[in-house]
């Protein structure tokens, strides 16, 4: 049985695609499903409350007009947030900002009205963003964020 030195595990972890992009579809659906159903109704009760690392952002369904609270990492920056979108710019969430081209951010205990939603890719976002977020988001892939300004 082999030995791997630290150092080569360390170059084998970080050369593994962790995007979810990458993943099989299978497996990209189940987990979609799961957050979806479960871990996001339970991180809904936590998102947004100061000392928590969770966002929640509030939008209205582009059909049904039904108000809905989805929990996602946003950072704060000079002039509103920076969310990224590990599974790309076809979510549901993500679409009904678009459309109605604003919604709320609750942050740290705070929420925020914002507007002029715009995907954005990584080399305009991970500049905005702390060397702590842009290390962790470049190493998981994240190709796509979404930009809202403050209202």
């Amino acid at each position: 049985m082999a030995v791997l030195e630290p150092q080569s595990t360390a170059r084998i972890v970080s050369d593994v695609a962790l995007a979810p992009g990458t993943w099989p579809r299978p497996l990209l659906r189940a987990v979609r499903i799961s957050n979806k159903y479960f871990l996001n109704p339970v991180m809904g009760t936590l998102a947004g409350r100061k000392n928590w690392y969770a966002a929640a952002i509030r939008h209205t369904g582009r059909r049904s007009g039904k108000q809905y609270s989805t929990p996602v990492v946003a950072d704060r920056v000079q002039d509103g947030f920076i969310i990224p979108l590990p599974y790309g710019s076809r979510v549901d969430w993500l679409q009904n900002v678009l459309a109605a081209g604003r919604a709320s951010v609750s942050a740290e205990g705070e929420t925020h009205d914002v507007t002029e939603p715009e995907v954005i890719d990584a080399a305009t976002a991970l500049p905005m963003l702390s060397p702590r977020r842009r290390r962790t988001f470049e190493r998981v892939g994240i190709a796509q964020y979404l930009k809202v300004m403050l209202a």
